[in-house]
C-alpha cells in the first residue's frame, strides 16, 4: 500500500468536496506555456477561478499520449527554456502563496530518468508537489520511480482506460494514491468525448476495486460536458480546451498578448461553475 504524504492536500480537498456533495474541477496547463512568467500567472489564477486541483504538465519533446494542442504547448514551453528543474521551481514559488491547492505533475518518465528518480521524488516533495501522473510508466514497470515517490510521500496516481481489463484493475490500482484518473476514451488527449452511460459503467467497475476518488478526463471541453461528468465522477479534468485558449491568445511570434490570463481565468470559471453546480441540477 502507498504511504500517505505527511500533508495530504489531495485527500483533504476530496474530503471537503464530498462534504459539500459536489465534484471537483481539475485544470491542466503545461508548465512554461507560453513562457515562464505568463505560465506562473496562469497557475496563480487557477485556484481563484475555481480549480480544485491543478494538473501541471512537465514539458517533454515527445508527448505521445497527448493530442496536437498539448504537444504544441509542450513545444512552446521547451522553446521558452522550461526544464524539469524550472517546473519544480515554479511549484515551489506557487507554494509561497498557496499552500492548500493540490498540485499534480503529469508527464513522461524520460525527463525523470535523466534527472534521477530518487532525486526527483525528493525535490518534488520539497517543492510542494502532491502527486505524479506518469503516462508511459505502467504499474508493472514503475519500480524505478514508485518506491522513491512513496518514500517521499508523493502520491502515484494511476490511469485506467476503457481498454483496461477488469482482471487487471487490481494490479493497476495496487499502491495507487490520491485519486484514480479514468481516461474516458481511447486515443490521445483533446479527441472525442465518451457517452455518459459508458463512463458510468466504467466508474462502477473501477469503484469495485478502490475507495479512491475517481477523476475523468479526455474529451471534456465545454461546461455542459464537464457538468455531465461531475454528476457521476468525483472530478472532471479539462486540459486541451484550456491549452487551446492559451494558443489562441498568442501573437505572431508566439508571445502572450494582453488579456491572455484573463481569458483563461474566465474559461476556467465557467468550467468550474458547471462542475460545482452539476449535482444540484
Amino acid at each position: 500500500m502507498s504511504a500517505k504524504p505527511a500533508r495530504d492536500r489531495i485527500g483533504a480537498r476530496f474530503a471537503a468536496l464530498a462534504s459539500e456533495d459536489r465534484a471537483g474541477f481539475v485544470a491542466f496547463v503545461s508548465a512554461g506555456d507560453p513562457d515562464r512568467k505568463t505560465s506562473a500567472a496562469i497557475l496563480d489564477a487557477l485556484p481563484g477561478a475555481g480549480a480544485d486541483i491543478v494538473e501541471l504538465g512537465m514539458p517533454f519533446s515527445d508527448p505521445v499520449a497527448d493530442g496536437p494542442a498539448i504537444q504544441r504547448a509542450s513545444q512552446r514551453a521547451l522553446a521558452s527554456g522550461m526544464t524539469l528543474e524550472c517546473t519544480l521551481e515554479m511549484v515551489a514559488d506557487f507554494r509561497e502563496r498557496d499552500d492548500t491547492t493540490p498540485i499534480v505533475l503529469m508527464g513522461y518518465f524520460n525527463p525523470i530518468h535523466s534527472y534521477g528518480p530518487e532525486r526527483f521524488a525528493g525535490d518534488a516533495a520539497r517543492a510542494g508537489v502532491d502527486g505524479l501522473i506518469i503516462v508511459d510508466l505502467p504499474p508493472e514497470e514503475d519500480d524505478d520511480l514508485y518506491p522513491f515517490a512513496q518514500a517521499a510521500g508523493v502520491h502515484v496516481i494511476r490511469l485506467v482506460t476503457p481498454t483496461t481489463e477488469p482482471g487487471r484493475l487490481g494490479t493497476v490500482l495496487n499502491g495507487a494514491g490520491g485519486f484514480v484518473y479514468h481516461v474516458s476514451v481511447t486515443g490521445i488527449t483533446g479527441g472525442k468525448s465518451a457517452a455518459e452511460d459508458e463512463i458510468s459503467r466504467a466508474l462502477d467497475s473501477v469503484r469495485r476495486h478502490t475507495t479512491l476518488p475517481v477523476a475523468v478526463g479526455f474529451g471534456i471541453r465545454k461546461p455542459e460536458q464537464a457538468a455531465k461528468v461531475a454528476r457521476i465522477a468525483d472530478a472532471a479534468v479539462v486540459g486541451s480546451a484550456i491549452v487551446e485558449t492559451i494558443a489562441g491568445s498568442l501573437g505572431d511570434k508566439g508571445e502572450a498578448r494582453p488579456g491572455l490570463v484573463d481569458r483563461v481565468t474566465e474559461q476556467v470559471k465557467a468550467l468550474a461553475a458547471a462542475v460545482h453546480g452539476a449535482r444540484g441540477q
